[in-house]
């Protein structure tokens, strides 16, 4: 627990992470908006990933936690990771045998990058 004892907890120090989330999140909305799909993707990800780190290290004060906490926190992830690979082929797949999508009026033509057409 020494390394709490020397964690930032100010005020000063959560107004300045709340004022970067807030600036990421203006980023990741206005990159979308120049339609460059590589950017589009680093920005959706990329800053996702950086803002979700910075709840975790910075709010859930999860890099000073006892090691069984991350442990359990990789756990849960491997096991939404493991469930999401185990539905994926059979929830995205638009044809086959017995497969009837309800809220989707006609199936993807091929080559079509777009579900809803």
């Amino acid at each position: 627990m020494a390394e709490h004892a020397h964690a930032d907890h100010s005020e000063k120090h959560y107004i300045r992470v709340y004022l970067i989330l807030l600036v990421l999140l203006i980023v990741s909305i206005l990159g979308p908006e120049l339609e460059i799909q590589i950017l589009t993707l680093v920005t959706a990800f990329g800053i996702a990933f950086v803002k979700a780190w910075m709840v975790i290290k910075n709010f859930m004060h999860l890099t000073v936690q006892p090691k069984y906490v991350t442990y359990i926190l990789t756990t849960c992830l491997v096991f939404m990771l493991l469930f999401f690979a185990g539905t994926a082929p059979d929830v995205m797949r638009w044809d086959g045998a017995n497969w009837h999508k309800p809220y989707i009026e006609t199936a993807p033509e091929a080559g079509s990058a777009d579900p809803g057409h």
